[in-house]
């Protein structure tokens, strides 16, 4: 992975977190947090994505779009688990 890849992958994590904790109201977190769950939420993103069939597009836009879909999904079963525990 090159350095611009990897400045790109934190940039699309740290929007994504910071939108899917302001979609989720009061779920953001520090700003190393907010990449992590961005990062995490893009895997979760694509995989769901790619199971319904959706494709939203190509480029960094559509990155964000399904990294912030997957880290709100991760918010929410974060979210849930806590209330059960």
């Amino acid at each position: 992975m090159s350095i611009e890849s990897l400045i790109v992958l934190l940039i699309v994590g740290a929007v994504a977190g910071w939108l899917a904790g302001m979609l989720l109201k009061g779920k953001s977190f520090a700003i190393s947090v907010n990449i992590v769950i961005g990062i995490i939420g893009a895997f979760i993103g694509n995989y769901v994505m790619g199971k319904l069939g959706v494709v939203i597009g190509s480029g960094i836009v559509a990155a964000i779009i399904n990294a912030t879909i997957g880290a709100v999904i991760l918010l929410f079963v974060v979210g849930v688990i806590k209330k059960v525990a």
